[in-house]
């Protein structure tokens, strides 16, 4: 993917954390005009992050097309320490629903959250759905940008 971009948008006065966003998974695969781009939350601004969304990108890019409710192993902890190593493919809840949707000249992209999850909170999923899943963290109240969040199973 010769223009993959990451977009990184420092705190604002509606958040105090940092988003990490791809640009480029859309033009790569879109279809029919319409297509995906991603987005990380995290706690600070690092390059780790960048580098995770460009894992991402390619990873979606490259065979393993991710949508709404996939998921996908990071293969180590997103930041040293934490519990969660996987990357669980949702609704931008934390950015509001004005960012899912964004017109491009053509089509439309639609922007999905990428939040890390632990391997238990994703057998969970495929055991009881996802809805289940995002259940159990509105009911835990999880800070989604706490990369030493317990798990919520």
């Amino acid at each position: 993917m010769r223009s993959l971009r990451v977009l990184v948008v420092g705190p604002g006065p509606r958040s105090d954390s940092w988003a990490y966003v791809t640009a480029g998974c859309w033009a790569a695969m879109e279809k029919d005009g319409h297509g995906l781009e991603f987005v990380l939350t995290a706690h600070v601004r690092d390059q780790r992050f960048i580098d995770l969304m460009a894992m991402i990108a390619f990873y979606h890019c490259g065979g393993h097309q991710l949508d709404l409710e996939h998921s996908m192993p990071i293969g180590e902890p997103w930041v040293p320490g934490s519990t969660c190593d996987h990357l669980l493919i949702s609704l931008p809840y934390l950015h509001g629903p004005d960012l899912e949707h964004c017109p491009l000249p053509g089509g439309h992209a639609r922007i999905l959250w990428t939040l890390p999850v632990t391997a238990a909170e994703i057998g969970f999923r495929r055991r009881q759905g996802h809805e289940a899943l995002e259940r159990l963290f509105d009911g835990a109240e999880i800070n989604p940008i706490d990369p030493f969040r317990a798990s919520v199973v």
